[in-house]
């Protein structure tokens, strides 16, 4: 069964929400030092998303930070062999080696990256570690992973026997050819988030396209592609064909549309309207943006039907159907 496909929670809910509406009461507060504050929000990917959210949210129910809790969310998922395009039991590139993405962003524009990283479960805690303790914002491969071991992470077998058995079927019809992409090949989780105190923060990871050329990198590890956050502005990430995406560097572009002043549905909206125009082969391959702006506002869109994404605040915790382009 596709993820996808999984029982949608609160979906009566969702329909009855229109995308990319303030889905969050934005009533005036003040923290204890006389500051304006927000209500928090938690906005990610896929119907896996929702448990991922769960983990966000209580950091963020108790006072934390936005960078924490996108972190703790996204960890969910990196650690659930049952999610296979993400972390453990992740679906490998076709000489059956896991190789994990991952970019975590927060308000001051600081930004940690991993790219082609192997055995370890939580490429976004070594990607913040990245963000945190070295003047860099990418590390790859090799040096990844000897910076990761070097910081405490532990070296794990990320090969599931489900995933491995996925793969041997696949070498069985595929003469090694690595896919172009499909509509289903997929499930990145992004998460974005807003704190209490209006602060945003963001989070990519993925174990990336299954059985890609070993090397290959898409757009989640990737700054302005697959992920960015501008704190006078908000944030947004992407899912899906991470080529198709770094091309028109597409969490970038939508800010900037959001700086603008198109709403977050509109800005997610005209970004897949540039895949569309500009990249012939897009009824081949599913991508979705989601989005959220200063004042709460979400949205989220996609190339084809089928993507989801989850939200959760004081009010809502639900998986909404997102808006598409072409059935």
């Amino acid at each position: 069964m596709k993820r996808r496909d999984f029982l949608r929670t609160s979906a009566l809910a969702a329909a009855a929400v229109p995308a990319g509406t303030s889905l969050v009461k934005q009533a005036p507060a003040q923290n204890s030092g006389g500051m304006a504050t927000s209500n928090p929000i938690v906005l990610s990917t896929w119907s896996h998303g929702m448990d991922a959210n769960d983990a966000a949210w209580k950091v963020l129910h108790a006072g934390g930070e936005a960078l924490d809790a996108v972190e703790q969310g996204v960890r969910v998922s990196e650690a659930d062999p049952a999610v296979d395009s993400v972390g453990y039991g992740g679906l490998p590139d076709r000489d059956g080696r896991v190789t994990l993405d991952a970019c975590i962003m927060d308000e001051q524009s600081r930004a940690g990256s991993v790219a082609c990283l192997e055995h370890i479960m939580h490429p976004i805690s070594v990607a913040r570690k990245v963000m945190e303790t070295t003047p860099h914002v990418m590390l790859v491969g090799e040096g990844a992973l000897r910076f990761a071991e070097q910081h405490g992470f532990r070296r794990e077998n990320l090969l599931t026997d489900k995933a491995r058995n996925a793969w041997e079927e696949w070498k069985k019809m595929s003469g090694y050819t690595p896919p172009a992409g499909s509509i289903n090949n997929h499930d990145t989780i992004g998460m974005i988030a807003r704190d209490a105190n209006g602060n945003f923060s963001g989070a990519c990871t993925t174990s990336g396209l299954a059985w890609k050329i070993h090397g290959r990198v898409g757009d989640s590890p990737i700054i302005g592609a697959g992920l960015f956050v501008d704190n006078s502005v908000g944030a947004a990430c992407a899912t899906g064909k991470g080529e198709a995406v770094i091309r028109i560097a597409g969490s970038a572009i939508i800010v900037e549309l959001m700086r603008a002043g198109k709403t977050p549905q509109e800005a997610c909206e005209e970004a897949v309207e540039r895949i569309v125009h500009r990249q012939r082969d897009y009824k081949d391959f599913q991508v979705g943006f989601i989005a959220m702006n200063t004042k709460g506002d979400v949205g989220g869109y996609s190339i084809h039907k089928g993507f989801q994404y989850a939200l959760r605040s004081q009010e809502r915790r639900e998986l909404i159907d997102a808006r598409f382009r072409v059935s």
